[in-house]
């Protein structure tokens, strides 16, 4: 594993964290009007990290992980990812990508770790600041 897989690796946690403790509080609010179980199990903890990082990568090019770790999102010009390419990388990310590692573990990482297939997918790598 590369060092800057690695560093993704630990800035996904952080992001996980953060969106974990926002989730308590999102979820507190909507118990008192949505009763569905299924909907606080499944849908509100992907529409509080999507949404957090999708607007922190829109507003700066990186989440309070990434930049705990010190790199950064960039598309293949060097400048922020637009907002089809944050949404496209979300969405290979947290579906399809899991069976491209599943499928061919040893290229999974690209670039030394920069460009994950969901990076590939969207146009976008992560670089060290």
């Amino acid at each position: 594993m590369h060092s800057l897989t690695k560093k993704r690796s630990k800035a996904l946690l952080i992001d996980f964290a953060v969106s974990t403790a926002v989730t308590a509080g999102v979820e507190y609010i909507l118990r008192k009007k949505i009763k569905n179980e299924a909907f606080h199990a499944l849908i509100t903890p992907t529409a509080v990290m999507w949404a957090l990082e999708y607007a922190q990568l829109r507003k700066r090019g990186q989440t309070i992980g990434y930049k705990a770790m010190g790199i950064i999102l960039e598309n293949e010009k060097g400048k922020k990812p637009d907002c089809g390419q944050i949404v496209k990388r979300m969405a290979y990310r947290d579906s399809i990508s899991s069976f491209d590692y599943l499928k061919d573990r040893k290229s999974f990482e690209g670039e030394n770790g920069s460009i994950l297939p969901h990076d590939r997918y969207a146009g976008t790598a992560v670089k060290e600041k």
